[in-house]
Parts: structure tokens; sequence; C-alpha cells
């Protein structure tokens, strides 16, 4: 069964190089077998398509990321750190690799299923790990919602990418302290409606 986890995570390594390298339309198959020294028909055999591929690629790949998360011992610090490891990622083949994707997403039904349930499940992001641990040491209350403070985060890090910004640590500071702390605590004065 070794053999076969060794397999998988090549093949899935195979796919994260070639969306960075030459985007999903240009990804084939073949291309992931000869890159991941696998045959077709065990990549079929775990995944029917390329988008059921790209969506168990893009799931390992931030499940990964979310088990490397410190525990720093304060939220607002392991927000920051999480964020900070979250950017380190972004480089051209990220770039190349997440626009090509939004992109495709729009042409492929399939794909878009496909990347939508992966985008909306909150074990896949940060936050529901960093707000458990919270609400463990009492910073937070029971129920805190994580949402909110995800798509904030998403769209806030897309946005400076999009305008060619930095992601960088006094951003990702200010991303903490003035919009995700006084979301997950509702801090935040609330206006007369």
């Amino acid at each position: 069964m070794v053999r076969g986890a060794e397999r998988e995570q090549a093949i899935l390594a195979a796919t994260v190089e070639l969306l960075g390298e030459i985007g999903y339309a240009a990804m084939t198959m073949d291309a992931v077998a000869a890159r991941a020294q696998a045959s077709k028909a065990t990549i079929y055999r775990r995944w029917p398509g390329k988008p059921a591929l790209v969506k168990a690629t893009m799931d390992a790949h931030d499940a990964a990321y979310v088990a490397e998360i410190p525990d720093t011992g304060t939220v607002r610090d392991d927000l920051i750190a999480a964020l900070v490891a979250l950017t380190a990622q972004v480089d051209d083949h990220y770039v190349t690799m997440m626009t090509g994707l939004m992109h495709a997403m729009r042409v492929d039904t399939e794909l878009g299923d496909a990347l939508r349930a992966h985008v909306a499940d909150e074990d896949l992001g940060p936050f529901r790990t960093i707000v458990d641990r919270a609400v463990a040491r009492g910073e937070l209350p029971e129920g805190t919602a994580t949402e909110l403070a995800h798509q904030v985060s998403e769209g806030q890090i897309m946005r400076r990418m999009f305008l060619g910004e930095p992601l960088d640590r006094a951003f990702l500071t200010d991303l903490v302290d003035e919009l995700l702390l006084p979301i997950l605590t509702r801090t935040f004065p609330k206006e007369d409606r």
C-alpha cells in the first residue's frame, strides 16, 4: 500500500507542476502520466478525469498546508504565521496555476463544480484549525464562525496579487489586525441601519 501512496503523491505532484508550468488547458493526462512515471490507467483508476485529478491535487496541497500551520500560542500570531506561509507560495508558478484554473472553470462546468467544492471546504483553509486552537485556549468563544474571515482574506490576497502589490508581512499584519481579528471576535462597531 505504501507504493500506492507514493504513486498517488507523484501523480499529484506532477499535476501541480504542470498546472503551474503550462496551465490547465494545455495539461493532459498523458503529460501527467509521463511526469509522474505512471500509466494513464493508474491515473484513471483513481480519478475519472482532469477535473477530479485537479480537485484532488488542490485538496492535497491545501491539506498539507493546513497540517503545517504552527501553533504560536495566540490567535493573532497563528493567523499571521498561516498567512505568511500561504503567501510564500505565491510565485509565477502559483499565479500561472491559479489564473489558468480560474479561466478554465468558466468554460468547463465539471472543473468549475470541482473547484467550487474545493474552495467551499473550510477544512482546507487555515481558519478552522486556528479558531479551534483559539477556542481551546479560551481566546475565542465556542461556535466562532470562520467562513467570513476565510472569504475576506482570500479576497484581499487575490486583489493584491492582481494589482501586483506585495504580499509582505506589513500587509498581512494589517489584514489580521484590521479585518480578520475583528471579524472573528465581532469587535467592530455595528452601524445603524
